[in-house]
């Protein structure tokens, strides 16, 4: 069973890091408020001559994400170099996607994600493809209210898109479902569907061409670090890759290891050890 490094700031850690791919929902904010020690952390790190780039399962442009951060978290640019997400990439999939007719399964303000691109969106009976972002009413729905839609979808043999694997976020101190809830139960019935983000490579692969932009020379992979919450999302995904990983414990799984700001080590290594994984370090929450 791995030894778990609990640490009480990125400090520890700066020096052997050129380079840090972070998560967002659940490290810097929890869909509600902001975690202003996890941006001063992110922002001390680039004062090194050291790249930032958040990676995050968001389905909207990066430039969305960008605006949300600023607006509602105070979360600016001088704690990051780039924002890579899973709808930036998903964008790349319906470029090439060869039907043009889009049912877009998710809330109205995922919609931005489609701006631009060659598609016409229309109703779940003249769909040839779908669109997952979200459930329209996160609040009181589940993926299970969608079975009956995905039989139909399933038994007319349409492709689905998820652009958002997160099965479920934090939204202040609930978790609510989000599209990898959905994706996981079309292909449950049956269904086709291409997931795209975290932890799949495509994300890695765009963040880690950014964190190369922001040094201005190739990053060595083995001098990136990322950072996250989600065990399915975040840590499997930088395992996957072989990046190392410095585990927040207070997200979406916080309550399994106990309290939430001094985590039992021992709960910890035992989830690790039955998911697979392993983990550089972990810490309660981001800080420097």
């Amino acid at each position: 069973m791995q030894q778990i490094d609990m640490i009480a700031g990125l400090s520890s850690l700066a020096e052997a890091y050129d380079g840090v791919i972070c998560d967002v929902w659940g490290v810097l904010h929890n869909g509600i408020s902001p975690y202003p020690a996890a941006a001063e952390a992110l922002a001390r790190f680039r004062a090194l001559g050291k790249a930032v780039v958040l990676l995050t399962n968001a389905p909207r442009p990066a430039k969305a994400v960008e605006d949300l951060l600023s607006r509602q978290y105070a979360i600016g640019p001088e704690s990051y170099d780039e924002i890579v997400t899973s709808g930036s990439v998903a964008r790349k999939a319906f470029e090439i996607e060869p039907h043009r007719r889009l049912f877009h399964l998710g809330p109205p303000h995922n919609l931005g994600l489609f701006e631009g691109l060659d598609v016409e969106l229309v109703g779940e009976d003249e769909a040839e493809y779908v669109a997952l972002t979200g459930l329209f009413d996160d609040e009181t729905e589940t993926a299970d209210t969608y079975r009956p839609m995905f039989q139909r979808f399933v038994e007319r043999g349409l492709k689905v898109y998820c652009a958002n694997p997160d099965v479920v976020v934090e939204r202040g101190d609930r978790l609510v479902y989000c599209a990898g809830a959905l994706a996981q139960l079309y292909v449950e019935l049956g269904g086709d569907a291409t997931i795209i983000g975290k932890p799949y490579k495509p994300v890695y692969d765009a963040a880690l061409a950014a964190i190369d932009r922001a040094l201005g020379r190739p990053a060595d992979r083995r001098r990136v670090l990322a950072i996250g919450d989600g065990l399915p999302t975040d840590i499997k995904g930088a395992w996957g890759q072989g990046i190392d990983v410095l585990m927040v414990t207070a997200g979406i799984h916080g309550p399994d290891f106990g309290d939430l700001l001094n985590p039992d080590p021992v709960r910890l290594a035992k989830r690790l050890e039955a998911e697979g994984f392993g983990i550089r370090a972990a810490i309660p929450r981001l800080a420097w």
